[in-house]
């Protein structure tokens, strides 16, 4: 990695915070992310390394993704492979090629159909499409819908650049918990420890800019989404509790977060985030059919 974690701010917060057993737990689950920064007008010096809205280049076999009985998808984002700063990840993203994301985002039904991960059928609702490197492709047009009363339209496009940064686990993740606890064992699971309350506060306050992320840990808006998958994949019934919603949970890493953009007139319900996750060894498979989807507000 570029930057090594006694450079980061975690780093140093987690340090002046809590005790030095705790802050070496802490800082021993950050994770390297990308962030994906959103720059209307890029400088000399900026790396575009991919977008988001517009309209998608796909290959002339690939069609456009649509959800069966409710419409065609939106197109999200687009990432270069071969221009993200991979090596410095964790996770093995393709060596090039491009990730494009789609989403059904309610414009065609006024937010009637919702991509749901505890709905195991309206997973349809959200596609990573990944372009190998070397295919041909063109822009492609919007798809026509059924209804003529309905204006599809594209987001505006807003070009990407990327910087590598150090990236930390939702506080309310259980192995945040864990690692805060005195010993390393949670207690009574109740919350967090009192001697960790003004290094959470200091978390809470630092600057934090639109999280769109390629790899890392993601940035929950309510529950740590790694459990949100497991427990959608094991049935709403579920204890979110039972021991094998944490042992799914494990076999999940964030693929990309897409955040609400202004500058692209995405909102995502009331401030809300998309997430894609994957296994890891789906990933290194390039098997983005995989892929799990959910999305989080306020």
């Amino acid at each position: 990695m570029t930057q090594n974690a006694s450079a980061s701010p975690l780093h140093d917060l987690a340090r002046q915070h809590l005790a030095a057993d705790v802050a070496e737990r802490w800082i021993g689950l950050l994770r390297p992310g990308v962030r994906l920064v959103a720059v209307t007008e890029p400088g000399p010096e900026d790396v575009v390394v991919g977008r988001l809205g517009g309209l998608p280049a796909l290959p002339a076999d690939v069609e456009w993704p649509v959800w069966e009985g409710h419409g065609p998808l939106s197109f999200v984002a687009s990432v270069d492979c071969a221009a993200l700063p991979a090596g410095d990840l964790d996770i093995a993203l393709p060596d090039g090629g491009t990730l494009a994301f789609f989403y059904f985002d309610g414009q065609i039904d006024d937010g009637d159909a919702l991509v749901e991960v505890g709905d195991p059928g309206s997973q349809a609702g959200a596609r990573v499409i990944h372009i190998p490197a070397g295919v041909p492709v063109a822009e492609r047009a919007l798809p026509a819908v059924d209804d003529e009363d309905v204006e599809f339209e594209a987001y505006p496009e807003v070009p990407l650049t990327a910087r590598v940064e150090w990236t930390a686990p939702d506080s309310w993740h259980p192995d945040v918990m864990t690692a805060l606890s005195s010993g390393g064992a949670v207690k009574d699971g109740g919350g967090h420890p009192e001697e960790a309350g003004e290094f959470l506060d200091k978390l809470w306050d630092l600057d934090r800019e639109a999280d769109h992320l390629i790899g890392g840990h993601p940035n929950p808006v309510q529950n740590p989404v790694e459990y949100e998958i497991a427990h959608g994949l094991l049935g709403r019934d579920t204890d979110w509790h039972d021991p094998r919603v944490a042992e799914e949970a494990r076999g999940w890493t964030l693929l990309a977060q897409i955040d609400t953009d202004h500058a692209a007139d995405m909102m995502w319900g009331d401030t809300g985030a998309l997430y894609w996750l994957i296994r890891p060894q789906d990933l290194a498979e390039l098997r983005f059919d995989r892929a799990m989807f959910t999305w989080q507000c306020c």
